[in-house]
């Protein structure tokens, strides 16, 4: 192993050392964090079976070129095709939608059955009813920790709905409140 790999690799070590929160300490953390739900919808390849997931992890990367990225636990049900998917799309959800979002949060079910969707002209499912959507190719699947930080650039997406949109905080969903300026 040449010098640079070695400290690079005792560089991971310290930092491993170093003392850190616990995993429920650090989800204390988030739940004071406000988060717009998603749910992330594909199909599973090879197949025509629909495969989604509730995320709160969404996040804009780059406008140019438009970029977004959310993260996957690595023992989601849905990570096996997702993992081999190339595009996928992200179903921003609106203030009524608290079921939908719990329904693809739920494991063991049909999270499609009973739930209004279409497919796209490009075959990927598409919630009905969704505050906004993008279609994306998948870019990168990162193993970050127990995850996957996925990158996605945006190809195509629809913001024609109107209202608001639905909120997780505190392991509760939340409709946006009064606004104002500063």
């Amino acid at each position: 192993m040449s010098a640079d790999a070695l400290h690079a690799v005792e560089g991971l070590l310290a930092v491993d050392d170093e003392p850190q929160l616990s995993g429920d300490e650090f989800k204390q953390v988030f739940r004071r964090h406000p988060a717009g739900v998603a749910v992330v919808t594909l199909v599973e390849p090879g197949t025509a079976r629909p495969v989604g997931f509730t995320a709160t992890s969404v996040i804009s990367v780059s406008a140019q070129p438009p970029i977004l990225a959310f993260s996957i636990a690595s023992t989601s049900s849905s990570w096996p095709a997702l993992r081999e998917s190339s595009t996928v799309v992200v179903n921003f959800l609106g203030s009524s939608q608290a079921e939908l979002s719990g329904r693809f949060a739920t494991h063991g079910i049909d999270r499609f059955d009973g739930t209004p969707w279409a497919h796209l002209a490009t075959g990927e499912p598409v919630l009905h009813g969704s505050l906004t959507w993008v279609r994306g190719r998948v870019l990168q699947r990162i193993p970050v920790g127990d995850s996957y930080l996925v990158t996605v650039r945006a190809l195509s997406s629809d913001v024609s709905a109107a209202g608001s949109p639905l909120i997780y905080h505190d392991r509760a969903y939340r409709r946006l409140g009064d606004h104002y300026e500063i």
